[in-house]
């Protein structure tokens, strides 16, 4: 059973929620995030990514610059201003880049359920990654971006989702990035807790590390209460809950600075071994089993040899893993992805173009493309409570920052 929940949101007036809004706080560097922020007091990336504000070089996870976030989130709400929901209400979050759209529903989700494995998962969190957010929410007592969670699609849901959008609008925007971004309200929010108490599983698709952030800060404020209930608002974690059949996975490729000691040629002959190399093409990979690689300003289209038998298993089989096992660990040294500094990764719309100016310009020696993992993948190794490999699903549109806060 899901269980969701209205909560007494916390957002923009409908004229400054463009300029509030910002790109989620992960998806950027600080440089990045300074630029995006440039001239812009209300950008929530003064918010989510504070060190913008403050000395070049400060250590991002250093008590003062969650003193400046909280300093920051304050003026935010006095001058912006931010205002709070009355009563507490359930949203529909529609997003539309290009041709896709896909529309779910904001609310808050309950925490017993992500420890009860209820709200699945596929990805494992770093330690690091999780002290930093759960500082942060524990600074502000909020939770500023939403968890991005999906489930198998249900046409009830879909046609109370389409109900809602025929309603006015509070945020109707279109981002610097292109992405159309509009939210409404749900005028009956009885009607959607009831139907979604029938979906069995909710599965985090992006946000892993905010979710396990929002477990860990209410241990903390369980820890603090005199009085706990399980009615307290840290039980739930603000999510944004796509169904299946909307959401849109992207390749996430890789970018390998040097080749292990190898020449190009030595490299090339290596590769032979295992994979079928063809050239010309390979840019974006047309089908599961085949990759692309770009080597010395060309690309190459790979797929297994005959002679190579494919490996089973629900995360082994995944193209992701099969160009882990047996091309950047063997052949190029690359055991974890995760720690080492001699792989990068490029996600999503940008694609071949920003692996080949990567090569080109020798901030990388080869690159890989690969064709997107699906979300009959992700469902799958939910389910069976296995672990993907880091970087194996790069969701796009993303949604935004600061649009709804769910104070805690």
């Amino acid at each position: 059973m899901a269980v969701i929940r209205p909560f007494s949101g916390l957002r923009p007036e409908a004229n400054r929620a463009s300029e509030v809004a910002s790109v989620p706080y992960d998806v950027v560097s600080t440089d990045e995030a300074r630029a995006l922020a440039a001239n812009n007091p209300w950008s929530f990336l003064h918010v989510s990514r504070p060190e913008i504000d403050m000395p070049e070089g400060i250590d991002t996870h250093s008590d003062p610059v969650y003193r400046r976030a909280l300093m920051n989130f304050e003026k935010l709400i006095k001058d912006c201003p931010l205002v709070s929901e009355k009563i507490p209400s359930l949203y529909v979050y529609r997003l539309i880049m290009g041709e896709h759209e896909q529309i779910g529903v904001v609310a808050c989700c309950s925490v017993d359920e992500y420890d009860q494995d209820l709200i699945r998962k596929h990805e494992r969190t770093r330690r690091d990654k999780e002290d930093d957010r759960t500082q942060h929410m524990m600074a502000l007592r909020a939770q500023t971006g939403p968890v991005f969670l999906t489930y198998k699609a249900n046409r009830e849901i879909d046609t109370m989702v389409m109900e809602v959008t025929m309603t006015n609008a509070i945020f109707d925007f279109t981002a610097e990035d292109g992405v159309q971004h509009t939210v409404w309200h749900v005028p009956d929010a009885v009607r959607f807790v009831h139907q979604f108490r029938g979906i069995p599983f909710l599965y985090i698709a992006d946000g892993h590390h905010r979710a396990a952030s929002a477990a860990r800060a209410r241990s903390e404020l369980r820890e603090q209460s005199f009085s706990h209930t399980g009615d307290e608002e840290y039980n739930f974690f603000l999510a944004v809950i796509f169904p299946d059949d909307q959401v849109q996975i992207l390749a996430y490729n890789r970018a390998v600075r040097d080749l292990n000691g190898l020449s190009n040629s030595e490299f090339f002959e290596t590769v032979k071994k295992s994979f079928v190399v063809t050239e010309g093409g390979g840019e974006t990979p047309a089908r599961r089993g085949q990759w692309g690689m770009y080597l010395d300003g060309k690309w190459y289209g790979l797929s297994l040899r005959a002679d190579v038998t494919p490996a089973q298993g629900t995360v082994a089989s995944l193209d992701v893993s099969i160009l882990q096992d047996l091309l950047l660990d063997p052949i190029l040294g690359i055991k974890d992805v995760r720690t080492d500094k001699r792989i990068d990764f490029v996600g999503g719309v940008r694609g071949g173009q920003e692996l080949k100016r990567l090569v080109d310009q020798g901030k990388a020696a080869v690159a890989f493309s690969l064709y997107p993992t699906t979300m009959e993948d992700l469902l799958r190794v939910s389910d069976a409570g296995e672990i993907m490999p880091p970087k194996s699903t790069w969701f796009e549109p993303k949604l935004r920052d600061g649009l709804l806060i769910h104070k805690i």
